[in-house]
């Protein structure tokens, strides 16, 4: 009878070591992981290719690039939405407030390679499937998987969030 309890107790443990780790992206724990108020289903870049299906534009407050000083307190300018270079991103409101505007950051091999920012009403629970317009100079991203990060979130009450685990700013972005 003992051995059976100890024999539970071992699997348990295991599960419980191995099933945080699986579900964290590079077989990280939730112990390493940050908590981050977005839950990011997908995260598309892509350079030459039509639009995603499914997807609508992000935010853009009139015609040309859409600029803003970043989390990093940098003017940030996000490419115009062309055929040639854009990110898609899917994701979800994990918070019970409402949002009203996301900064995201790309990272490839590492690296912030190029931001992004979405504004509206983004309840929590909803959905939302925008894509942006980046720099084609982002490309070729390398072996690596790309990741899209929330950098600083406003929420309609106006609180907001800062990623406490912010990438390394990356100076060549702002050219």
């Amino acid at each position: 009878m003992r051995y059976r309890f100890f024999l539970l107790g071992v699997i348990v443990a295991a599960l419980a070591c191995v099933s945080p780790a699986a579900a964290q992206p590079n077989g990280m724990s939730n112990a390493m992981a940050p908590w981050h108020p977005i839950k990011v289903n997908s995260c598309n870049p892509q350079l030459n290719t039509n639009a995603y299906p499914g997807y609508v534009t992000g935010y853009y407050p009139r015609l040309g690039p859409y600029g803003w000083y970043d989390v990093y307190g940098v003017r940030y300018v996000q490419p115009v939405m062309t055929g040639s270079a854009h990110l898609g991103i899917d994701y979800v409101n994990a918070t019970q407030k409402v949002m009203s505007s996301i900064e995201f950051g790309l990272l490839a091999r590492g690296s912030l390679v190029a931001e992004v920012k979405d504004v509206g009403t983004f309840s929590p629970g909803a959905e939302i499937k925008h894509e942006f317009g980046i720099s084609p100079n982002v490309f070729p991203l390398g072996t690596g998987l790309p990741v899209c990060v929330p950098l600083r979130i406003t929420f309609a009450d106006g609180t907001k969030w800062r990623n406490p685990h912010l990438p390394a700013i990356q100076r060549s972005i702002y050219r």
